[in-house]
């Protein structure tokens, strides 16, 4: 019996050489699927259409107050689309938490740029302590505050993990920058990791504790935050300065 050849082209996988004896891989192995960069915007848009989405209502209904369905329609896009850039809920909830602490970074480069070259110390740091308030007390800041607190027992590496990318991060680094304002004879300090702690309480105190616990019915007006802010500082000065 005769056996006809199949008319479809087998595609070989296997590496061919090339007349000069190079071993080169096949052209079809080779193939491999591309993702444009209009693509990829569109999905780096939709992450975060989610994320704030998912923040917006985290921070307004909680951790179980708030389903993948409704992040899914706030932001936008089908529930598939949010299970293929989080795997489920607690994932979300985290990325939300840690996005939002890894802000802090902007609030440190500003306390480099305010204290690092400074010729006159109290306008600095009172330029600091005014920013520093109003970075800790913007209102969403201390809903997210509010979540993580209440949601600690159940997320303890989650509230960890803020704590020292957030208030701990920031604590370091200004406890580095007086150190050297203190070798640089600006002020009296020997251990500035306490010295750090003693300034953001002076300035954050009185004024986070009303924040957290009044919510929107607490509003210092600008002129009670700047009082507020050169009481902390002469304080301090009374204390460190040289």
């Amino acid at each position: 019996m005769a056996y006809r050849s199949s008319s479809r082209a087998k595609i070989s996988t296997r590496p061919r050489r090339t007349g000069h004896g190079v071993t080169v891989a096949n052209d079809a192995a080779e193939a491999q699927p591309e993702i444009s960069p209009r693509t990829k915007g569109r999905s780096a848009l939709k992450r975060r259409a989610i994320i704030e989405a998912a923040t917006t209502l985290f921070l307004a209904n909680g951790y179980d107050g708030t389903s993948m369905d409704e992040i899914a329609s706030m932001a936008a896009v089908s529930k598939q689309t949010v299970y293929k850039n989080f795997a489920d809920k607690q994932q979300l909830f985290s990325d939300v938490v840690v996005g939002v602490a890894a802000r802090a970074e902007e609030f440190i480069a500003v306390m480099r740029k305010v204290l690092h070259e400074t010729d006159d110390l109290k306008a600095a740091l009172r330029v600091l302590g005014q920013r520093y308030l109003l970075t800790v007390v913007q209102p969403r800041g201390l809903q997210l505050r509010r979540l993580i607190i209440a949601e600690a027992d159940r997320f303890p590496k989650l509230a960890r993990a803020y704590y020292e990318r957030a208030p701990e991060r920031t604590l370091t680094e200004l406890a580095t920058l007086l150190q050297s304002l203190s070798e640089k004879g600006f002020l009296r300090i020997q251990d500035p990791e306490i010295a750090a702690n003693h300034l953001a309480y002076l300035i954050l105190g009185q004024i986070l504790d009303k924040a957290m616990f009044l919510g929107n019915e607490y509003a210092p007006t600008t002129e009670e935050l700047e009082r507020h802010t050169d009481a902390a500082i002469g304080a301090f000065l009374a204390a460190y300065g040289a």
